[in-house]
């Protein structure tokens, strides 16, 4: 366990999936949990020694603060908390859709804001998380990186328009990955192969496969090239996924309709 020190007070504003997987990680990393207050509506207890609170602390200020709400809820929370971050230093938004123009007129007073999206195996330390910043204090963005850098993969992107990509790939992507799972068990079940062995087996192939695409100098289409022998049978199950660049297709569509609902969601923060 490494020590993760934050500079004060770090409080979480509502702490559903994502921003339970994020703390998960940050306590196992090594986060002083003395140092966390979460604010939830439920009052649920998220973890050992994390204090949990129904309404916000008004008689208290923190450091930094990470908004964790769904992003419809923005409105919400933003009346009563704005004030209280007057004068604190970062404010994170893990909120996806939610542009910093959007979060600065709600939140004037933190002096850093920066967008996170994660996903959720932040939980494993094994994530995907990007960041992006308008400015701010380099302290503070080195905080977030600190941060973020214990969850996984970071990366900085320079082009807020494209934090919509992002969010499709990265925060939506391990839902799209978990149905080629279900996917390739049901394919194998549909052949004759129990249902459960066949679950086994395709979580093991897909872990194994991430790992080796991520441990390998090749590109992820160099390595199926190379089970791929010419006519054998890996070959005769690309060609069905490669016809038509169906796959590919496919994929681009999900990620569109995921890009479309982002955008959908900051036009409506926008309005409000």
């Amino acid at each position: 366990m490494t020590d993760l020190s934050i500079p004060g007070p770090f409080w979480l504003i509502g702490c559903g999936n994502m921003a339970a997987a994020m703390l998960r990680g940050w306590l196992d990393a090594g986060l002083d949990p003395a140092q966390v207050t979460v604010v939830r509506p439920s009052g649920k207890p998220v973890a050992e020694g994390v204090r949990v609170l129904t309404t916000l602390p008004l008689d208290e200020r923190p450091a930094m603060t990470m908004l964790g709400v769904k992003p419809q809820k923005l409105d919400e929370v933003a009346p009563d908390l704005g004030p209280v971050l007057e004068g604190s230093d970062l404010l994170i938004s893990v909120l996806a859709g939610v542009e910093q123009a959007s979060l600065r007129r709600r939140f004037p007073g933190p002096r850093t804001i920066v967008r996170a999206m994660p996903n959720t195996p932040t939980a494993l330390r094994k994530g995907a998380t990007s960041l992006y910043a308008e400015g701010g204090r380099g302290e503070d963005r080195a905080v977030v990186e600190r941060l973020m850098r214990t969850l996984g993969h970071i990366e900085w992107i320079g082009d807020e328009s494209l934090f919509d990509v992002v969010a499709a790939l990265t925060a939506s992507g391990p839902a799209f990955v978990f149905r080629f799972v279900d996917a390739l068990a049901s394919g194998a079940a549909a052949l004759g192969l129990p249902e459960d062995q066949a679950r086994r087996l395709a979580l093991a192939t897909v872990e194994g496969s991430g790992a080796l695409a991520a441990a390998s100098g090749e590109t992820p289409h160099q390595l199926a090239e190379r089970v791929a022998s010419p006519g054998g049978m890996t070959r005769k199950g690309l060609d069905v996924l490669d016809a038509d660049e169906s796959l590919n297709r496919l994929v681009q569509a999900t990620l569109e309709a995921a890009v479309r609902r982002s955008r959908e969601m900051g036009e409506e923060a926008r309005r409000t």
